[in-house]
């Protein structure tokens, strides 16, 4: 069975099958344009719903998943974030580090804007298991998915497999697609059914320390 052999993979607090996930992207572009959590009546419209009762159980959703909070009067809020800081570039290193003089003539750059192109259609998976470590993604690793992306050959891919998800490099050769693993110890896989790509990867995080 493909659920016996491939890996889950989890947001922190949020299943890529939730529709959730695909609400999220919406929200965050609604706080980026307005610097504000929109109120029941602006979830309404923002989901095309028509009861706020409706919008209470998607703001309770959103407080649950982290991505709102509450105020003490128990209004909707956006969550303290801390700012991305933009740290030094350095440039490369072979064996030895750029000297002051080289360091005050190189840029700066901030980690969010060097991996994440498109921020209201990426999201982020935990991976578990090891089907993709010849590829550099290890167990525990953090991977940046890009939705709205065409797959193309060699891409690293999020897909809905016959109802299973998996993260596998992407390749299409007429009708003919398949889904490989970068690990030996895992079959090429190609869908009988259905096939849903979710998202290309587009960064890898993995904390050392």
């Amino acid at each position: 069975m493909l659920r016996s052999l491939e890996q889950t993979f989890y947001t922190v607090r949020m299943s890529p099958r939730s529709k959730l996930s695909e609400r999220l992207p919406i929200l965050n572009d609604y706080v980026r344009r307005t610097g504000r959590a929109p109120t029941l009546t602006e979830l309404c419209a923002l989901f095309n719903v028509r009861s706020t009762n409706t919008a209470s159980v998607l703001a309770k959703a959103f407080v649950n998943a982290g991505a709102l909070t509450r105020t003490a009067t128990g209004r909707l809020a956006v969550p303290p974030r801390r700012e991305a800081c933009a740290l030094r570039l350095l440039g490369g290193v072979a064996a030895g580090f750029p000297s002051p003089a080289e360091e005050a003539l190189l840029d700066t750059m901030s980690l969010d804007e060097y991996l994440i192109g498109r921020p209201e259609a990426t999201f982020m998976l935990k991976v578990e298991g090891d089907s993709m470590i010849g590829a550099g993604i290890l167990p525990g690793d953090t991977v940046l998915v890009e939705r709205g992306r065409t797959p193309r050959n060699g891409n690293i891919v999020i897909a809905c497999v016959d109802g299973a998800w998996t993260l596998k490099y992407f390749f299409k050769e007429g009708r003919d697609v398949r889904l490989e693993p970068a690990n030996p110890a895992y079959a090429t896989i190609r869908p009988a059914h259905k096939l849903a790509v979710e998202g290309v990867v587009c960064g890898v995080v993995r904390k050392l320390v």
